[in-house]
């Protein structure tokens, strides 16, 4: 079984082919990495996987930019195994990555989602400690090897999503069947996953370090707290699944989805940065969110 690694490729040609350069360096050779370019100005990923010639890889190049939710949707469609990566293509997967994480599947054949532990990294690939990484992996990671379903599965990431979305190894057919909601551009891997949970899907997380995620400032998702985009999704997301999670008579993720406690921390603490930095509509959202209005 090959595992698929498709990435909806936009960003920083020099980190992609770091990225490209850290699957090919995996210790476990059954991969699949397929790219599906969104129209990116440069070409220099094209004439880079056409030199190196790994039969391996496959480069596609969409007609025109179809933005990050379809260009997601495409790279999963892109999938032909059981299990598929949407990987960031300015993340690093670590030398055992692949081998760890068809050792998972293996192991743990009922998951829907495989959660790897994860080091963090700035834009120059050095160790980074953010506060929001910090709260993730002190407070709201699992401290061992766990698996949750279900009710318990969306309570833990409604309190506060301590997933990484681009380590992730995700049931092929599941995603297909749930499919990514439109209108939620910057928090749409979180709706997935909370869509997962509420089709009693589950989610095993591994603790064994196999990946780097990259955390910078011109990242799509820090852009977004900037203009209040993300605020405005999120506010939005948590009142609409607090309603479905009464509706399924779901207490604990009701709950969590209606104190958002860790998405209100999140706000507050992007305020002296807003302060500086942020438009008008970036501030007055991130008031909104973390005030509960």
């Amino acid at each position: 079984m090959d595992l698929d690694i498709c990435v909806p490729y936009w960003g920083d040609p020099r980190q992609f082919l770091a990225t490209i350069a850290s699957v090919r360096a995996q210790t476990d050779p059954h991969w699949r990495l397929t790219i599906i370019d969104d129209c990116y100005p440069d070409r220099a990923v094209a004439e880079h996987v056409a030199e190196i010639a790994d039969a391996r890889i496959t480069y596609r190049r969409n007609e025109r930019n179809v933005g990050i939710t379809e260009n997601f949707r495409r790279a999963v469609a892109a999938a032909s195994g059981s299990h598929v990566v949407v990987l960031g293509s300015d993340d690093l997967l670590l030398p055992g990555y692949v081998e760890h994480i068809r050792r998972a599947i293996a192991e743990f054949p009922e998951a829907d989602v495989i959660q790897p532990g994860v080091q963090v990294i700035d834009g120059d690939g050095a160790p980074s400690r953010t506060l929001v990484d910090v709260v993730k992996q002190r407070f709201l990671t699992p401290r061992t090897a766990h698996t949750l379903r279900g009710e318990a599965m969306a309570a833990s990431l409604l309190r506060g999503n301590w997933l990484y979305w681009p380590s992730l190894a995700l049931r092929t057919d599941t995603v297909r069947r749930i499919g990514f909601r439109d209108g939620l551009p910057i928090i749409l891997d979180l709706a997935l996953l909370i869509d997962i949970a509420f089709a009693q899907g589950a989610l095993r997380y591994t603790g064994v370090v196999c990946f780097a995620y990259r955390r910078h400032a011109e990242s799509l998702s820090q852009t977004s707290l900037r203009d209040g985009s993300r605020f405005d999704d999120e506010r939005r997301f948590y009142r609409e699944t607090a309603a479905a999670a009464r509706a399924r008579g779901w207490r604990r993720a009701a709950r969590a989805a209606r104190l958002r406690l860790m998405s209100r921390m999140h706000a507050l603490s992007a305020l002296p940065t807003l302060l500086r930095t942020g438009t008008r509509s970036g501030r007055r959202a991130a008031w909104s969110l973390a005030l509960g209005r």
